[in-house]
């Protein structure tokens, strides 16, 4: 019987309160589902844990998230909140790359055609993941001290055993979908591209039954928009992927009903692709989709019978939930709270079970 610890960062701006709707909709469908046992711990971590301790991301929460089964992270950070150099803190990049989560998953599903500014795109015609490699590329420069009064230099790193786990993961997924995996890059001009691609290629070589294609990162940003229907699984380096991501979240509605996962060997974040939102923090606006549906995206990666049939169930709650398209948060249009969002996914599990 499967008994999973979750560690709970719920960190800066809005993230409690849509973490608050996330566990909310876990302990409904553990009741739900024979079987499923889950328990909750909560760490203190982003800005504001910095501006009482000191510290963005205590060792003992990084110690938990270790031993935790799984983690849900709300949002980290703050605008106005910055070390001495001027960068934010994103304690979630430190946890990214001390846990060696190397697979940024950002699944993209459209649920109604009311939420896309796209002509033409009915529910679940709009269905890709982007696979966004995590530990290095040109966010590796981050911590870097190569500056002087008159120059600043960032380095993209692509390393070989990054880049075939990376790919290797995105072809494994989209054997689980519909067999067509697109590379992401900018091989025509930086030679580190040209690399990811050549081991793209020998990876590709070892599945011979997925489709692949090779799209520069600025066509791919047209072809998106043109006609999103024709990707299944994008592998990216890191800095595209997060660009494309964003991107991606806009024809569906936002990153309000974005989800994310950031996976390693022995260990996994869940978290949604929006950040903390201050400006709308503590007034019960904040759209929780996101947040329920990375969730979601935590209990299939668990990979039980029990967890993979909680995964699904918030899933087709959603769905059901937002095929009304007036059952929305303002930021899509609608009139719900935070926690009538959350509400509403509850009741249609609950319906359905």
């Amino acid at each position: 019987m499967p008994d999973y610890k979750i560690a709970v960062l719920e960190g800066d701006g809005i993230g409690p309160e849509v973490t608050r709707e996330a566990v909310k909709v876990l302990k409904k469908v553990a009741r739900l589902t024979d079987g499923l046992n889950l328990s909750f711990e909560n760490h203190a971590v982003g800005a504001a844990e910095y501006l009482a301790n000191g510290n963005p991301l205590p060792e003992s929460a990084f110690e938990a998230c270790e031993k935790s089964d799984a983690v849900l992270l709300g949002a980290m950070g703050l605008p106005d909140v910055r070390w001495p150099d001027g960068k934010e803190m994103t304690p979630q990049i430190d946890l990214r790359e001390r846990l060696d989560l190397y697979f940024g998953k950002r699944p993209i599903y459209l649920f109604h055609e009311s939420d896309s500014p796209l002509k033409g795109y009915r529910a679940g015609e709009i269905d890709f993941v982007i696979v966004r490699e995590n530990t290095e590329g040109l966010f590796s420069a981050r911590l870097s001290q190569t500056r002087s009064d008159d120059e600043v230099h960032d380095v993209m790193r692509i390393t070989r055993h990054a880049s075939e786990r990376i790919i290797t993961a995105a072809f494994e997924l989209a054997t689980d979908r519909r067999n067509k995996v697109t590379l992401v890059d900018k091989a025509n001009v930086l030679p580190s591209m040209v690399f990811f691609r050549q081991v793209f290629d020998e990876i590709a070589a070892k599945y011979p039954s997925v489709e692949t294609d090779r799209v520069y990162v600025d066509a791919a940003s047209l072809y998106l928009v043109q006609s999103p229907e024709t990707f299944d699984v994008l592998v990216t380096e890191n800095m595209f992927g997060d660009i494309l991501s964003d991107l991606a979240a806009g024809l569906i509605g936002g990153l309000g009903v974005a989800p994310s996962g950031d996976i390693g060997d022995s260990c996994g974040v869940f978290q949604p692709s929006h950040g903390s939102a201050p400006t709308i923090a503590g007034q019960g606006i904040a759209n929780p989709i996101a947040t329920i549906l990375s969730a979601a995206e935590m209990l299939h990666w668990l990979g039980s019978e029990q967890s993979i049939t909680a995964a699904g169930r918030i899933e087709a709650a959603t769905r059901m939930a937002l095929a009304d398209p007036a059952n929305r948060t303002s930021d899509m249009g609608g009139k719900l709270s935070t926690a009538q969002m959350g509400d509403s996914i509850c009741q249609k599990m609950e319906q359905s079970a």
